[in-house]
């Protein structure tokens, strides 16, 4: 079943300006997403859409494919939705573009059920939480799922809070109490996500600022698929430093 993976990516960000672009060892950010992501076994096309120029020139510029679109789209999944409007693949899947170091068995896993299950509308990933610190960091969006793995709630907060926790043995962490991370990697029906784009927002996504909310408040369900890989979003110019080291270590 032919795969389409789209990765959005804008020049403006708040605290690194011209992010896609930024220097990673003599690539820009955006081809080392693009790069990681076409190595994942079920990827079949991968397109960067943009709203900017300087970005669309160095995807062409390294021999990508990009897709130039509107500048005033609110989210990142209005942007998907609109590149995916001129496609004919069945999935799409939305892969970040600040995840240089995107594992691509993290998109394999991803993908997984929605090809063995034509019931599954939408997918995404969740990983341990291994310390108290990222449990109660509001940047860290948690998530709880049912017994068969679709998501109860995402949120900002630290869910599921252990109401004995104080009574818990030294030591012990989030993830050995069962208690994930959301991974922000989303796989889609790609009819799914054209209605998905044309939904109103909600109350809950508003209040948390977690487009994947919407979903679950108009009744559709999303399957979390665990993983124990991980990756490494660029958020801020210590995330970059960070990237850089691995990446030279790794190529040492």
């Amino acid at each position: 079943m032919h795969v389409t993976a789209i990765i959005p990516a804008r020049f403006a960000s708040t605290r690194l300006p011209g992010k896609p672009l930024l220097d990673i060892l003599g690539k820009p950010m955006i081809q080392r997403v693009y790069e990681r992501t076409a190595l994942a076994a079920c990827i079949q096309r991968v397109i960067v859409a943009t709203d900017d120029e300087r970005i669309a020139r160095a995807v062409r510029d390294f021999g990508g494919e990009v897709c130039l679109t509107r500048p005033d789209h609110a989210t990142g999944t209005d942007r998907l939705a609109e590149v995916a409007r001129g496609l004919d693949c069945p999935i799409v899947v939305n892969v970040q573009g600040d995840e240089p170091l995107i594992d691509p068995r993290m998109i394999d896993a991803a993908v997984t059920p929605m090809l063995e299950d034509p019931a599954i509308a939408m997918a995404t990933l969740k990983a341990p939480l291994e310390t108290w610190a990222e449990f109660e960091d509001v940047n860290v969006v948690k998530v709880v799922t049912d017994r068969e793995g679709f998501a109860l709630y995402f949120s900002r907060a630290p869910i599921p809070w252990p109401r004995d926790r104080q009574h818990l043995p030294a030591g012990v962490t989030p993830s050995e109490l069962g208690m994930f991370r959301h991974v922000g990697l989303y796989v889609y029906r790609r009819d799914f996500l054209l209605r998905f784009a044309e939904l109103p927002t909600t109350d809950l996504e508003r209040l948390e600022q977690l487009e994947q909310l919407r979903a679950l408040e108009h009744g559709h369900r999303i399957r979390v698929v665990p993983t124990g890989l991980r990756s490494l979003g660029v958020d801020t110019a210590e995330d970059l430093e960070r990237v850089r080291a691995l990446l030279a270590a790794a190529a040492e």
